[in-house]
Order: structure tokens, then C-alpha cells, then sequence
């Protein structure tokens, strides 16, 4: 090949590679995890445990900024998870609980948090690194009866959270 032709082949490979990279069709986002043992909010509208709206389509998509201390994560159309009067079910547990996280897309994680009424219950570093598919605590609710546990996974390389709350009746 002639030192013309191979220079008009590499521009033309150098014009191209733009075009073919914006034609080629993107992964879509599916976000991100959520607690599914015991079940979550969003695993019993996943289940169709309880009608609950798109939630049913996303239970791993409660996501948003830090600091929330809400079931839907502050995102609207998530709204139901919120309503304590919608018939969620109620996982009979002892006061030690294992909650398990699954993950469809696994970000750095800063760390995992719980909390009953306003108080955290359980801390658990993630040191920043990527979990493994699924992920398990065991966390002392401090105390027996019904209550509602809020479960957070703070990402360690945005600002959000994903958000899931637990109904249980510890013994």
C-alpha cells in the first residue's frame, strides 16, 4: 500500500470513530440495589405483595441525594413507599435482624446505614470499594415490637443513596 493510502485510510478511520461511536446504542441504565431479605418495601411491590405503581417495574431505582431519612429517597413517583397505611407486610424477626442487599449495578460504597424512628441502629464502612453482588448485615434494633427500619446505601463516589425501608415486628 502506498504511504497516500494508508494515509487517507487512517483519516478516514480518524473521521469515523466518532460517528460510529455515537450510532452505536448505549447500555441502558438500570440502577442500582435495594434490601430483598428481609423484604423490603420495594421487594413486596416487586413481588406483587402490595399494589404499589412503577415501583413494581424498579425496586433498585430508590435513588437519591444523601442525607434523605425518607422510603422513596425523595423521588415523587415513589411516593407510595412512604403511606405506613398500605398494607406492607410485616417480617417476624428477633431484635438482631440480617438485612440483605442485592445489587444490579454495583458502585463504590462509603458506607451503609439504619435507622428506627430517627436513630441509627447500624453503621457499616463500605471503604470505598465495589461490593459483591449481594451484601449482608446483621444490625441490634434495640428493641422488640413493630417497627420500620430505614436502610441506606450511601455511593461513595456520588452524592447519592439508594433507600429502602423494612417493616418488621421484632421479637
Amino acid at each position: 500500500m502506498s504511504l497516500r493510502r494508508r494515509i487517507a485510510a487512517v483519516a478516514a478511520g480518524v473521521l469515523a470513530a466518532p460517528l460510529v461511536t455515537v450510532a452505536l446504542p448505549s447500555a441502558p441504565a438500570f440502577a442500582h440495589g435495594y434490601v430483598t431479605s428481609p423484604p423490603s418495601r420495594q421487594a413486596q411491590c416487586a413481588r406483587g405483595l402490595v399494589p404499589c405503581g412503577d415501583i413494581k417495574y424498579e425496586p433498585q431505582s430508590v435513588e437519591g441525594p444523601k442525607g434523605l431519612r425518607s422510603c422513596n429517597g425523595g423521588v415523587a413517583r415513589f411516593a407510595e413507599l412512604n403511606d405506613n397505611n398500605k398494607g406492607w407486610r410485616v417480617a417476624s424477626t428477633s431484635r438482631s435482624v440480617t438485612f440483605n442487599w442485592t445489587f444490579t449495578v454495583r458502585h463504590r460504597t462509603a458506607n451503609y446505614e439504619y435507622y428506627v424512628s430517627g436513630r441509627r441502629v447500624g453503621f457499616f464502612d463500605g471503604g470505598n470499594q465495589q461490593p459483591p453482588a449481594t451484601v449482608s448485615h446483621t444490625v441490634n434494633l434495640g428493641a422488640s415490637g413493630r417497627q420500620t427500619v430505614l436502610a441506606i446505601w450511601n455511593i461513595g463516589d456520588t452524592g447519592n443513596a439508594f433507600y429502602a425501608c423494612i417493616d418488621v415486628n421484632a421479637g
